[in-house]
């Protein structure tokens, strides 16, 4: 059974045992309009928690995509750079951009969850 959390920076991540997937909230994902173009890390780079590693651009506005905790990129998702509009249709789902395998799955509890980061986005 897998998990979501939620950062202040609207990605969200989805731990099962030791790897997370990351995406950018829904409510990122509207913000930002029809989206162009994404560029993702590289398959084994080391990150660290907030550090930028991804970019998504849109017909409004180009933003970072940060690293949500500790790890080693594993994966991304080839998917996005063919058809990046799939980050508009499902952006927590089949629009997610990579996969970390975490230093330490521990601080995966110090996100928010869903309740939290939407009393996050509202507040905002």
């Amino acid at each position: 059974m897998s998990e979501i959390r939620f950062t202040k920076d609207h990605e969200w991540v989805r731990l099962e045992r030791d790897i997370a997937t990351v995406g950018i909230t829904a409510h990122a994902a509207e913000a930002l309009g029809d989206v162009v173009f994404v560029e993702l890390p590289e398959p084994g780079r080391e990150v660290e928690a907030e550090e930028a590693c991804a970019v998504v651009e849109s017909v409004k506005a180009a933003s970072d995509v940060y690293a949500p905790l500790a790890g080693k990129v594993t994966e991304v998702n080839p998917d996005l750079e063919g058809d990046p509009a799939t980050v508009n249709r499902e952006p927590q789902g089949e629009g997610w951009f990579f996969k970390l395998a975490l230093a330490d799955t521990a601080a995966f509890a110090a996100l928010m969850d869903e309740a939290a980061y939407a009393a996050f986005v509202e507040a905002a």
